[in-house]
């Protein structure tokens, strides 16, 4: 039974470490944020173009059928949908479709209980409970089966495998 499994989380929660231990764990695939790749190369600050570059990237990636049981998407089209509403005030339609489309089977909420480290491309040290509960509603205005996911080191990443574990159980 193969899945397609979201890490979300605001910016500092732990998204791609925990996503490469879950990939290490199941065995599977993990895919990198393309957004952090793709921002940390620009020579300008980002622009509108510039997410929805990005967000054509993960629909891409989303659409890819993998050779795994699981793959863990370091972020998904949500974080990149309140991107676009958050600074930009629209959500263009073809997102709204993929979203429609490419759902993910199972999606982590990573709780906002690390300490912020800053680096670069991080802008919203102040804001990330208010993010995770966009990231909330959006799961559930999507009806995306997720756990939250709280705790620091091995227990963090305990308390996922036993989310995904429960899940692929059903």
């Amino acid at each position: 039974m193969k899945k397609k499994i979201g890490i979300l989380g605001a910016e500092s929660t732990g998204k791609s470490t925990l996503a490469k231990q879950l990939a290490e764990h199941f065995s599977g695939i993990y895919i990198k944020e393309y957004a952090r790749e793709y921002v940390e190369a620009l020579n300008h600050p980002y622009t509108e173009r510039d997410v929805e570059t990005i967000a054509r990237r993960q629909i891409e990636e989303l659409s890819e059928q993998y050779d795994a049981d699981y793959v863990f998407f370091d972020t998904e089209l949500i974080i990149t949908k309140v991107w676009f509403q958050d600074k930009y005030g629209i959500v263009p339609e073809w997102l709204e479709e993929a979203m429609l489309t490419l759902r993910p089977d199972f999606c982590l909420l990573l709780m906002p209980d690390l300490r912020f480290v800053d680096d670069p491309v991080r802008e919203n040290p102040h804001r990330r409970e208010y993010l995770t509960r966009l990231y909330e509603s959006e799961l559930t205005h999507y009806s995306i089966p997720y756990t939250c996911i709280s705790g620091y080191g091995d227990k963090r990443l305990q308390y996922a495998i036993r989310a995904i574990e429960n899940v692929a159980c059903k």
